[in-house]
Parts: structure tokens; C-alpha cells; sequence
């Protein structure tokens, strides 16, 4: 039994490497498929909240927070009104602007696989924009449980309680670290090569 458990322990001390092009592969993967759902309405409405209530994105929108609550459209339905007022707002145009800077984000990392100076911009722009992201957890109201009233709500509301858009964002911890693992490992690679 020692010596499977010593086996094992080399053989994953040995793939490090192989683990860390899989975290590159992953953050790929992630900011590739998110990114580009930023281009269907739906997705497009769901970030409002966020980017509206966010001291450094809410000037990409014309209207201030919190008006968007009157115009919320019920994920996959599609209310003409409120439409109309996302488009005056430029909530549209600025997700897909966004989603076309998550898809490259996603690229470059995955490029940083065989190119470590294109990895260490990946993995600190991941790092960056993971930071944005979890700014959200303080300037945006839905990311915790409203008091809606009740005995329940009442005991169960505000922080440290995630509401679903919360439990999302938080889990950007995870790929904050994650982008400084890809921009340290693509560093190591670069000093390694100038030393050959």
C-alpha cells in the first residue's frame, strides 16, 4: 500500500505541468463558452445588474441604476418594451463588446500553452478581470437574498446570504487564482528559456 500511495505521489508531482495546461485549457473553455452567450439577449439582460451598479462599468450605459428593475426580462422570454429600453440603454452593444474581450481573454490563455509571454498576459488579464468581477459581491443588491418579508426572509436576508447572481460570482476567488497560476508557470517558462 506504501509504495501505491509513493507511486501515486510521483506521478502526480511529475504532471504538474500536464495539470496546469488543463487549468489553461479549462479557463478556455469557460471564458470562450460564457463570452460568447454574451451575444443573445438573454445574457445580455442578465449582467445589467452588475454593470449598472458597478462604479467602473456603469458609464458604458446611458441609464443609471436602479431603473432596469422596471425593465427585467424573465430569462428566455423576450417583452418588447423592455427590449426597446435595452437598446436605448446599449446593454446589447456593450455584452457583446464584453464578450468579445472574454473570448480573447479565453484565447490568449489557451495560446499561453505554446507561448508563454501570450500566457502571462492571459493569466493576469484573467487575474483583472476576475478582481472586476468580485468587486460585483459590493456594489451590486442582487448578489445577496432580499428581505422579501415573512419569518423566513427575515432571519435569511442580505450578507453574508448569496442570492443566485452571489453564488455566481463568488466563484470568481477560484478563477482569480487561477489566473495568476497561468501567469507564473508561463513567467517560469519564459526565464527558462532565456537562461538555455
Amino acid at each position: 500500500m506504501k509504495r501505491f500511495l509513493s507511486a501515486g505521489v510521483y506521478w502526480l508531482a511529475n504532471t504538474q505541468l500536464q495539470f496546469i495546461n488543463l487549468i489553461r485549457i479549462s479557463v478556455a473553455i469557460v471564458m470562450i463558452w460564457i463570452g460568447g452567450l454574451k451575444a443573445y439577449q438573454y445574457e445580455a439582460d442578465g449582467i445589467v445588474p452588475f454593470v449598472a451598479n458597478s462604479p467602473l462599468m456603469s458609464f458604458f450605459y446611458s441609464k443609471e441604476a436602479p431603473e432596469y428593475q422596471q425593465y427585467k426580462n424573465p430569462e428566455g422570454q423576450e417583452v418588447a418594451k423592455n427590449i426597446a429600453w435595452h437598446e436605448e440603454n446599449g446593454t446589447y452593444t456593450f455584452s457583446i463588446l464584453l464578450g468579445i474581450v472574454i473570448v480573447s481573454i479565453g484565447l490568449l490563455n489557451l495560446l499561453g500553452i505554446f507561448l508563454p509571454k501570450i500566457g502571462v498576459i492571459g493569466g493576469l488579464l484573467t487575474f483583472s478581470m476576475s478582481l472586476v468581477t468580485l468587486s460585483f459581491l459590493i456594489t451590486t443588491p442582487e448578489a445577496y437574498v432580499p428581505n422579501l418579508g415573512g419569518d423566513f426572509a427575515t432571519k435569511f436576508y442580505g450578507f453574508p446570504f448569496l442570492s443566485g447572481a452571489g453564488r455566481l460570482v463568488i466563484k470568481d476567488v477560484i478563477m482569480m487564482a487561477t489566473g495568476l497560476i497561468i501567469a507564473s508557470d508561463s513567467s517560469k517558462k519564459i526565464i527558462i528559456s532565456l537562461n538555455n
